[in-house]
């Protein structure tokens, strides 16, 4: 195989931050040792951005041979018949997404291996506009909390836009069916819990004044932004890892833009997500 190729590595693809499509493989190569572990070896959805953060971009998730000889195809059942999706081994195969103008990566919530067969959990807090910041970070907690209550052990995440990701691992065993019911489960009990802060439904007039936590994606083909991405967004936001003691110094959702975020992985002597991929723990039968 040969090494990744990049073109037109001064094109400006964060016109605002002046980010250049050499910067993003740059950024990329330097966080590898951080981004890899939760990205390889999982169908994947693209967010690619041909004319820039600030033109069109669109999603992707089947592969195409035009994508380079480093990102594989997986075929696997769709609703009707079956379609080849893409998934990468190394950061060769990152470099030649960035080369086809990719910023975002969106991973599925179980592996190539199996991917009937899902191994975490993702709870996204999507807070409305006029919820604070720090009413975000308590809803994490008391999310937290509540899955520890039923002996589930979780990690956090900032999702590069408003809001958070409590993720979960899990045993394997459960199919999808059980995992989406469990998660829909879980998300009502919070709303019954706490009514004032949650909603668990993506409608715009029951979210005014709420926190959505959308369980949805822990549904087959459903994907969530993966550690250590860009978002397509101004400024060139990251979706960043962070222990849960790092949440209380978090002053604003949108912490870490690409610069940041390069500094950081300089300065970190251990994974935020310490103990992620050791962890064994078995969903339980009942959400309560």
């Amino acid at each position: 195989m040969t090494t990744p190729r990049l073109t037109s590595p001064d094109r400006v693809v964060f016109a605002g931050a002046g980010i250049t499509k050499g910067e993003v493989a740059d950024y990329y190569r330097a966080v590898a040792r951080w981004l890899l572990p939760e990205l390889v070896q999982r169908p994947l959805s693209l967010v690619r951005c041909p004319d820039g953060a600030d033109g069109h971009c669109f999603f992707q998730k089947h592969h195409a041979d035009s994508l380079g000889e480093h990102v594989h195809a997986i075929r696997l059942r769709e609703l009707e018949g079956e379609g080849d999706y893409l998934y990468v081994e190394d950061i060769e195969g990152v470099l030649e997404l960035v080369q086809m103008n990719t910023l975002e990566f969106h991973v599925w919530g179980a592996r190539i291996d199996d991917v009937e067969s899902p191994d975490r959990l993702v709870f996204d807090l999507d807070p409305a506009p006029d919820i604070a910041w720090n009413e975000v970070k308590a809803a994490a907690r008391q999310v937290r909390d509540e899955l520890a209550a039923r002996g589930l052990r979780s990690w956090l995440r900032l999702s590069g836009g408003k809001g958070l990701h409590v993720v979960v691992p899990i045993r394997r065993g459960p199919d999808w069916t059980q995992v989406k019911a469990f998660s829909d489960a879980f998300a009502e009990s919070l709303v019954a819990k706490s009514p004032e802060r949650f909603v668990a439904t993506a409608s715009k007039s029951a979210r005014e004044g709420h926190i959505f936590i959308d369980w949805l994606r822990n549904a087959r083909g459903a994907t969530s932004v993966t550690g250590w991405s860009l978002r397509a967004r101004p400024g060139a936001p990251v979706a960043m890892p962070l222990s849960w003691d790092d949440l209380g110094r978090v002053r604003e959702p949108a912490a870490f833009d690409l610069r940041k975020a390069l500094r950081r992985a300089r300065l970190l002597r251990r994974e935020p997500w310490s103990g992620f991929a050791r962890v064994r723990q078995t969903l339980p039968n009942e959400p309560g």
